[in-house]
């Protein structure tokens, strides 16, 4: 199986290079640092597909330096701790991390002795905000270097230059006479385009080929799987995931997540509507949904990729796995439902707070009966407006936990409110 186009077009030289142009150019920041055999330190800040991996290889190519790579989504503290050590018995050693972002602060600061002394030169590349996303006693050792998204100018010279210089494209007769359909939909992510004018290609075992929009259309809806974190297949996938939990389907829910994952979703992100399925989707049916997916949520921005997603496995399952009811959500459904029906009602005298004198005279808090003063706790008095009494917010659903408050509250409020 041939190499991947993109990885067979990757330059060796800044100057081969398409695009960032305000850090390749000679004289340019990138260009001096090579030139004085020195490079400090950096994050490389941009979107997909720009160059950021490149830039780290050609760096290691032409300082001819021991060069170590690791994602963040896949490697831990244990594998930045091993490079480290080889670092220390080698000379000049680059390691570069992708994803830099995606490791946690206990990984971060495994890094920060040996960038301070010079063990390692780090290069690290992210699509967020360094700022936010990476340490501050890191960042502060590192230079950031901002990469920009390629124009479609850009898109068109690589389209070009992936026809006229690959050693398998330019071996047949290749014309390019719409390029719409290859651009638009990735946001100037060079890899992508690449990927899928191979696959353009090799759906076609000819000569001679004439690549339209149509072509490309019918091509990247049949076979190519993407995943966009901001894009239409970040709401597809949290969807799917969310509706396989709901459907209590613990195979289908790994699997969506499993896809989130290997996109590079953000661990918060899928953490968070876990906790949000749990109220929604569960309740009281299972209380304890609620608390292990909040504490999912802890653990997982301790712990960060790639471990992270054993945690986020067994919650999954746990939620998929778990009675459902979504009796809280209609309930505040239908109370906000309520609100919004009959505005602002005065809240009854009776269980107002009278805190002055004042208040007192004008019978705030009078009549109020203490539950704990009453068989069962109970009283049974009316706490909603008048205008709204009796109406039955929350129903308990048909699961063994909600039975039992069922029961509970038919004790207490008899036939008030259908319980």
């Amino acid at each position: 199986m041939p190499t991947p186009l993109a990885e067979r077009l990757r330059p060796s030289l800044l100057q081969q290079l398409i695009g960032q142009n305000h850090l390749t150019h000679a004289g340019g920041i990138l260009q001096t640092a090579l030139a004085s055999g020195k490079i400090p330190s950096m994050i490389l800040w941009g979107p997909p597909g720009v160059g950021k991996t490149t830039i780290a290889h050609i760096i290691a190519n032409n300082l001819h330096k021991p060069f170590y790579t690791l994602s963040a989504i896949s490697s831990g503290v244990k594998d930045v701790r091993e490079v480290i050590e080889k670092a220390k018995t080698e000379q000049n050693v680059i390691l570069f991390i992708d994803e830099i972002h995606r490791f946690n602060k206990g990984q971060q600061d495994a890094l920060l002795h040996a960038v301070e002394k010079g063990i390692i030169t780090l290069i690290g590349a992210t699509t967020e905000n360094p700022s936010f996303e990476v340490n501050a006693a890191l960042l502060s050792r590192c230079q950031v270097y901002v990469l920009k998204p390629l124009h479609s100018e850009d898109l068109d010279a690589l389209l070009q230059y992936a026809l006229s210089h690959d050693e398998i494209l330019k071996q047949k007769k290749i014309t390019l006479l719409e390029t719409e359909a290859l651009k638009k939909d990735f946001r100037g992510d060079a890899r992508k385009l690449l990927n899928l004018l191979e696959l353009v290609v090799d759906s076609h075992a000819t000569i001679e080929l004439q690549i339209t929009d149509e072509m490309v259309q019918s091509m990247a809806q049949s076979k190519i799987a993407l995943y966009d974190k901001k894009g239409e297949q970040h709401y597809d996938i949290i969807s799917a995931f969310i509706k396989s939990m709901r459907g209590s389907d613990p195979n289908a829910a790994v699997y969506w997540l499993a896809r989130m994952i290997d996109g590079g979703e953000d661990v918060k992100f899928i953490a968070r509507r876990m906790i949000i399925f749990a109220s929604e989707d569960i309740g009281n049916a299972n209380p304890n949904a609620l608390l292990l997916a909040n504490t999912t949520f802890d653990a997982v921005n301790k712990i960060g990729y790639p471990e992270s997603r054993i945690i986020l496995s067994q919650c999954a399952i746990y939620l998929a796995t778990s009675v459902k009811s979504n009796a809280s959500y209609r309930a505040i459904e239908d109370a906000s439902h309520l609100v919004k029906q009959f505005g602002d009602l005065p809240v009854p005298l009776s269980i107002r707070n009278a805190v002055t004198p004042l208040m007192k005279n004008q019978n705030y808090g009078k009549g109020y009966q203490y539950d704990h003063h009453s068989e069962l706790n109970f009283s049974g008095q009316e706490f909603l407006p008048d205008e709204i009494k009796s109406q039955a917010l929350y129903q308990p659903g048909k699961n063994t936990k909600e039975e039992e408050i069922r029961a509970f509250l038919k004790v207490r409020w008899k036939e008030k409110y259908n319980y």
